[in-house]
C-alpha cells in the first residue's frame, strides 16, 4: 500500500509499505481521508523543531474500523466510522503524572515523531478512537485540528462574559473561534485573508479585522470600548502576532499561545506586570474532553465544513501539493487526501 513520507527538508515521496496487522488491544483502521497539518508544511520547510525525518505524515484522520485485534471491547464494530487521538504520551513525566498528557515531555505525535496516517491502513489502540455515526469521514478528519483550537479556549477559561480576539484564522484558529462562539463569548476574528474572515462570520462572529486594511489597535479599542480583549488567542506563530497579543490584551487579561514562533520573540516585559496578564501555552488537546466536545459541535452542523476544505487530492498528488502549498500558502485552509481517488 502507498504511504506519503516526508523524507527530508524540502522533499516528500510516495513509497510502498506493508499493510499492518493489529496487535492485542489494537484495531486496524481503513483510512478514508486524512488532512495536511500546518506542522506538515513547517516540517517540509525545516521550521518545525519536533519533526523527525523520514516519517509518514498525517494525524488528522477520518477512517472506518476494518479489523479487530484481540482483547478489545465487545462494543467495537467493524465498519464504524472513527477519528483518532494521534498523540502518544510517556505516562511518567511530570506533565503525565499531573494528568496533563497533552503536554507530555516526550510526546510522540503521529506524522511528527512516529509514523502517521497518510496511508490506507493504520493500527491504533482502541482507547484512542472516537466514534460518530452522524458524521462523514471528511468531517471526522477535521476533528483533530479543531480540538487544538477548542483546547486553547479551555486554557483561556473563556466564558460568556469575555471578549475574545483570535489572531489567525487557519483551521486551528477557526477551531478557537468556533469554541469561543459556542461558549457565547463575543469573538473578534483577525486575519490578513478576507476569505477566512468570511468563514469566521459563518461560524457566528460579528466583528472581524483585516490588519492589512485597518489599524488593529484602533479597531480593537473601538470594539472593546477602550479596554482591549479579555482573552487573545495567538494562532499564527510569528513574533509580530505574539507581541500584538501582549500589547492589545486588556488589563488582567489572558493570552493563549498556540503557534510556534519561527524566530525569537522580544516583549516589553513591563506590560506583563503593569497589566497583570496571564500568558498561557496551549499544546495539542485533551482527548477525553476536547474530542467529544468537538464531535458534538460538528454533529450540530454549526461548522462550515465545505468552506474550510480548500482542496482534496489523491495520495499520488501529495508530494507536488505539499511543495506548492509551502511555496504559496495564501488562501489555503485545509488540504485533504481522499484514499478513494
Amino acid at each position: 500500500m502507498k504511504a506519503l513520507f516526508l523524507t527530508q527538508v524540502g522533499k516528500s515521496e510516495v513509497f510502498e509499505i506493508d499493510k499492518p496487522i493489529p496487535k492485542s488491544g489494537e484495531v486496524l483502521l481503513k483510512v478514508e481521508m486524512v488532512g495536511f497539518c500546518g506542522g506538515d508544511m513547517n516540517g517540509f520547510k525545516g521550521l518545525f523543531p519536533l519533526q523527525e525525518y523520514p516519517n509518514i505524515l498525517g494525524h488528522e484522520v477520518g477512517a472506518v474500523i476494518e479489523e479487530l485485534g484481540e482483547d478489545v471491547p465487545l462494543y467495537l464494530r467493524i465498519g464504524s466510522k472513527v477519528t483518532l487521538y494521534p498523540y502518544l504520551a510517556c505516562g511518567t513525566c511530570v506533565a503525565c503524572r499531573k494528568g496533563r498528557p497533552n503536554a507530555c515531555k516526550t510526546n510522540k505525535t503521529m506524522g511528527v515523531r512516529r509514523p502517521g496516517a497518510m496511508t490506507r491502513y493504520v493500527c491504533a489502540p482502541w482507547q484512542d478512537l472516537f466514534f460518530s455515526d452522524q458524521l462523514s469521514v471528511r468531517e471526522l478528519a477535521l476533528a483533530e485540528p479543531l480540538t487544538v483550537g477548542f483546547h486553547a479556549v479551555s486554557r483561556g477559561r473563556v466564558d460568556s462574559q469575555d471578549i475574545v480576539a483570535v489572531l489567525g484564522c487557519g483551521i486551528v484558529g477557526l477551531g478557537a473561534v468556533a469554541a469561543a462562539v459556542n461558549r457565547h463569548a463575543t469573538v473578534i476574528a483577525i486575519d490578513l485573508d478576507d476569505t477566512k474572515l468570511e468563514i469566521a462570520r459563518k461560524i457566528g462572529v460579528t466583528n472581524t479585522i483585516n490588519p492589512s486594511k485597518e489599524d488593529l489597535h484602533q479597531r480593537l479599542q473601538e470594539i472593546t470600548n477602550g479596554d482591549g480583549p479579555d482573552v487573545i488567542i495567538e494562532a499564527v506563530g510569528s513574533p509580530s502576532t505574539y507581541r500584538s497579543a501582549v500589547e492589545e490584551v486588556a488589563f488582567l487579561g489572558r493570552v493563549v499561545c498556540i503557534g510556534y514562533a519561527k524566530a525569537p520573540v522580544e516583549f516589553n516585559t513591563s506590560l506583563f506586570v503593569q497589566k497583570e496578564i496571564e500568558i498561557l501555552g496551549s499544546r495539542n488537546c485533551v482527548g477525553k474532553s476536547d474530542f467529544p466536545e468537538v464531535l458534538s459541535y460538528l454533529e450540530a452542523k454549526k461548522f462550515p465544513v465545505d468552506d474550510v476544505i480548500s482542496k482534496v487530492i489523491s495520495i499520488d498528488e501529495g508530494p507536488e501539493t505539499l511543495k506548492s502549498w509551502a511555496e504559496n500558502p495564501q488562501g489555503i485552509i485545509k488540504i485533504m487526501i481522499d484514499f478513494n481517488r
